[in-house]
């Protein structure tokens, strides 16, 4: 049974499924007004692990994750350098899935444009408006909060406690609300802005309004599971919910946040507070799946800092995998992995996506093979296949010899030829030969392997 921590109810619960076998998730996805920062990697590796993870456990998977693609942040950055925001979210959006692709991220299975669903907020402010859940103002259409019952259910404040500053929310009110918490479902635009047209002035809709109906109309009422950052759960994800519950809809069965990437003094990484690091910039640099092993050690819900040793730590621990990759590459074909490894591996994964836990597992279960394979222990070959299945649930690729000039592969085939015909002198000269390449050279019982 797969368990995940619940933010609106703070448990960690069994993560029920509205159609036995089916597991319908809505992410929310990036706006595209700059480069992707490491927050919006880790967001985007945590759910594509999970992804992984739900789909390796036999279950089919339809995760929607939507692109905003027109905000205020994009309307200010081509105001400011005079482009048309059309090209600032077409180029942001190609800079994030190439990014998305060298972290191997799968891509989701629906990926909704925002500017594809104006109509569909138009109506549904439009029924908002008509249960007299939301209202008119001078610079847009607010929903009336006071009209939800539940509100502040993620933020564990009731409405109450934030009008009053209680707790850490403080909301700040407009004149033009009827209440401070009230938020804006459609804005009116000013004069050069995007636009369309709605029954109460030409406007856009609120960052709030569009993953409230895109989750509605892809995945349907009581969908499995709403995700998104911690940053996120409010107000984003509050007024989200807010808007389904005043429209008398089910929403998410269950809500799942990641916790925050933070600097060296522990602070979030964000751009308002100056301390964001370019995503684009680790991948240039560094091998990808660095940055996937580093959160994978990492529970979820708390914080990750990224830092020069951590990320080297991780390029390390990658080489000695790849290494006992290649070297159980024919160990490992066709075997069974190994039943109590991968029971473990469901054990701790399925206790709320326990990846540092099982990170654990894997580096021990390396460990244990490579001391299989020097006593030339038959276990071997089930715990270098237990080995690939946790890489492959983790969508770790682990790099085998394929590299390896076609001369090499050959003197390594001769080299154990001549073992075989018992012309030891032979096969060590060979082995010399590959050792002064620079090419370590490995010996078993399936034969000899060699890497840089």
């Amino acid at each position: 049974m797969f368990r995940l921590y619940d933010t609106a109810t703070s448990e960690v619960r069994e993560l029920a499924l509205r159609t036995p076998g089916k597991v319908g998730i809505y992410l929310c996805g990036p706006t595209v007004y700059g480069p992707p920062h490491l927050g919006h990697g880790r967001a985007t590796l945590v759910y594509d692990i999970l992804r992984r993870y739900l789909e390796w456990s036999g279950l089919e998977v339809r995760l929607v994750s939507n692109i905003t693609d027109i905000d205020d942040k994009i309307i200010d950055r081509a105001n400011k350098e005079g482009r048309p925001w059309q090209e600032i979210t077409h180029k942001c959006e190609d800079v994030w899935f190439k990014a998305m692709g060298k972290l191997n991220v799968l891509r989701p299975t629906d990926v909704p444009h925002a500017t594809e669903y104006v109509d569909s907020m138009v109506s549904m402010i439009g029924e908002l408006i008509g249960l007299d859940n939301a209202y008119v103002t001078e610079d847009g259409v607010y929903l009336n909060v006071l009209n939800v019952p539940d509100y502040g259910l993620l933020a564990h404040q009731s409405l109450d406690d934030m009008l009053s500053g209680g707790g850490d929310r403080e909301v700040f009110g407009a004149s033009n609300k009827k209440n401070p918490a009230d938020f804006a479902l459609w804005k009116f635009s000013k004069p050069g802005e995007p636009a369309w047209p709605s029954p109460w002035g030409d406007g856009r809709p609120g960052w709030h309004s569009e993953c409230v109906v895109m989750s509605l109309d892809i995945l349907g009422e009581g969908f499995d599971l709403h995700c998104g950052g911690m940053d996120l759960k409010f107000p984003h994800h509050e007024n989200e919910r807010a808007q389904a519950v005043a429209l008398g809809k089910t929403f998410a069965n269950h809500w799942m946040h990641n916790g925050f990437v933070v600097d060296t003094e522990g602070e979030k990484m964000s751009k308002s507070l100056g301390n964001v690091a370019n995503l684009l910039d680790l991948l240039e640099h560094y091998d990808p799946r660095a940055y996937r092993l580093v959160l994978l050690q990492t529970h979820y819900r708390g914080p990750v800092r990224i830092g020069q040793d951590n990320i080297d730590a991780s390029v390390n621990a990658l080489a000695g995998l790849d290494s006992f990759a290649a070297r159980t590459a024919a160990v490992a074909l066709g075997a069974t992995p190994d039943t109590e490894v991968i029971a473990k591996f469901r054990e701790f994964m399925d206790n709320d996506l326990d990846t540092s836990s099982s990170v654990a597992l894997l580096f021990e279960t390396v460990r244990r093979a490579n001391a299989a394979l020097d006593a030339s222990d038959q276990n071997a070959a089930s715990l270098a296949a237990a080995v690939n299945e946790i890489c492959s649930a983790f969508g770790l690729e682990l790099k085998q010899a394929s590299d390896i000039p076609a001369d090499i592969a050959e003197k390594a085939v001769a080299l154990d030829a001549a073992r075989a015909a018992k012309d030891f002198a032979s096969a060590d000269a060979l082995r010399a030969e590959l050792t002064a390449a620079g090419w370590i050279v490995e010996t078993n019982k399936a034969g000899t392997t060699v890497r840089r």
